[in-house]
């Protein structure tokens, strides 16, 4: 498939090389920084920091406080917030800072290919294409996929003098990986065959071969053996085992599925990209793609399978094939030997710059409307007493932003207002409602516009209460959906 010799790799040796990381640092800081500090800048992010939070004080996931994302991700944001302290803008900052390293490794994997202008344009596509794909804060994407880049610098180069251990070295970061998220799985099998195959070619016996395979699976593995064990020796085993294996199963799939058209439509824009780039390619080299060309091919395919491995896909999951579709993308820049700039290369940076004013005034009067909100929830609340706020519908963040109490386990208002999740959490969610609503809490929030398939049994309870015994507090248009705060009348 490729005849092409591969190209020597150069290391980060040139003052030019250096002047590139910092460009790429203020690129990245400059297009993210627009959502630093803002506490409703994305969904998910605001439970995995409630948690996280929660750790520092004795929480344990999937015990006192429940999803199923792994394990480590919780602890990576409980480290977070042991730094930065407690605000969004810890994990936040962690995101652009894994950005910033997922930007530079793919500028040090585009070296091989290109020129520096234009391998610096790559790592400034990176940075552009999560801000368009919602890995713009904190989601899981952010953290995963500059550790699964680590892992494609480290066995691109099968021919490389330490092949085996800097492959053993990116098993280990695999498994790291997929305590972050367990759908890393497709693109951590798929490094660890590029480099069995590596050894294949450089004639390693059959049996060592195996006995290699198997070492790369037990490092990936270890992380993932470590938690577990760890939850079973606190005797918590059965919520470990149905929160991380057994609940992603229940979990009814949406009815769009895998094609949500909005989805379709950002996944065109990569993979058109990356297309584009393959027939550029086929210009440049007529007699076939080089090594480190065909290794990018096929992670793209991994890295598809990232994406559709969840029965619902959502745009966040397509920031997986954004390493692999910029690497396939560069030939499409190519510059002529005697061109002194690359401009082509630096329009898409140039373009989305634009729009990035619009994004420090939008996140503004977001982060403004979430905390008047809060301000107003805050006075009705008692967390010594036991009145505690109920989300039904809103941002999880307003817990810790009104220093709220948990009324509950389910603290992610998904997992009680989500249909999808009906059958996934072990308990029915009206009968979860049912019993927080006894509890009497002090204010409930909801929204005009659900985000999901709603629990029609769980909104009806919340709905009937709320008109018999809450008044309106306060209402914020969050994201193009209006929030409200519903307190109780005094009796």
């Amino acid at each position: 498939m490729f005849v092409a010799p591969q190209t020597q790799f150069q290391p980060l040796t040139r003052r030019a090389d250096l002047k590139v990381i910092g460009l790429l640092a203020l690129f990245t800081f400059v297009v993210r920084g627009a959502w630093i500090g803002d506490p409703n800048a994305d969904v998910d992010e605001q439970l995995y920091s409630l948690i996280g939070n929660a750790m520092l004080h004795g929480a344990v996931p999937f015990v006192d406080l429940w999803d199923r994302k792994p394990y480590g991700l919780f602890a990576m944001f409980a480290a977070f917030h042991a730094v930065g302290g407690p605000s969004a803008a810890a994990y936040q900052v962690a995101g652009a800072l894994f950005t910033l390293a997922g930007a530079v490794m793919t500028f040090l994997l585009a070296r091989e290919q290109t020129d520096r202008m234009t391998a610096a344009a790559g790592g400034a596509l990176y940075v552009v294409l999560c801000a368009i794909n919602d890995a713009h804060s904190g989601n899981s994407e952010v953290f995963f996929i500059p550790m699964l880049i680590a892992m494609a610098v480290l066995v691109r180069d099968p021919g490389h003098p330490r092949a085996v251990s800097r492959a053993l070295t990116a098993m280990l970061i695999g498994g790291i990986s997929l305590q972050i998220k367990y759908t890393a799985l497709p693109q951590c099998v798929f490094f660890g065959l590029w480099a069995l195959w590596g050894q294949y070619r450089r004639g390693t016996p059959i049996w060592q071969l195996g006995a290699l395979g198997l070492g790369f699976g037990l490092l990936g593995l270890l992380p993932t053996i470590a938690v577990s064990a760890g939850y079973y020796m606190a005797g918590y085993w059965d919520e470990y085992v149905f929160a991380n294996f057994v609940s992603f199963f229940d979990r009814l799939p949406a009815s769009t599925g895998r094609t949500h058209p909005v989805m379709m439509v950002f996944l065109f824009v990569q993979v058109a990209l990356a297309a584009l780039g393959i027939r550029a390619a086929q210009r440049s080299w007529p007699n076939g793609f080089p090594q480190h060309y065909v290794f990018a091919m096929l992670w793209m395919v991994a890295a598809l399978a990232t994406v559709y491995l969840p029965s619902t896909v959502y745009r966040h999951y397509l920031a997986a094939l954004i390493p692999a579709c910029v690497l396939l993308t560069l030939p499409l820049f190519h510059r002529p030997p005697s061109a002194r700039f690359n401009l082509p290369a630096l329009i898409p940076a140039a373009v989305y710059l634009l729009i990035v004013p619009y994004q420090y005034y939008v996140s503004h009067e977001n982060r403004a409307a979430v905390q008047r909100l809060a301000d107003a929830i805050a006075p009705q609340l008692d967390a010594r007493a036991g009145r505690c706020l109920l989300i039904f519908d809103g941002p999880t963040s307003l817990y810790q932003l009104t220093g709220s109490c948990l009324p509950t386990r389910l603290i992610y208002p998904d997992h009680l207002n989500n249909a999808l999740e009906s059958e996934a959490l072990g308990i029915r969610q009206e009968d979860e409602v049912a019993r927080i609503l006894k509890t009497r809490p002090p204010v409930i929030v909801t929204a005009q516009k659900p985000l999901t398939p709603q629990n029609w049994a769980a909104k009806d309870l919340i709905d009937e209460e709320i008109a018999r015994d809450y008044r309106l507090l306060a209402k914020e248009d969050l994201h193009h959906r209006l929030v409200y705060a519903w307190v109780r009348r005094a009796r």
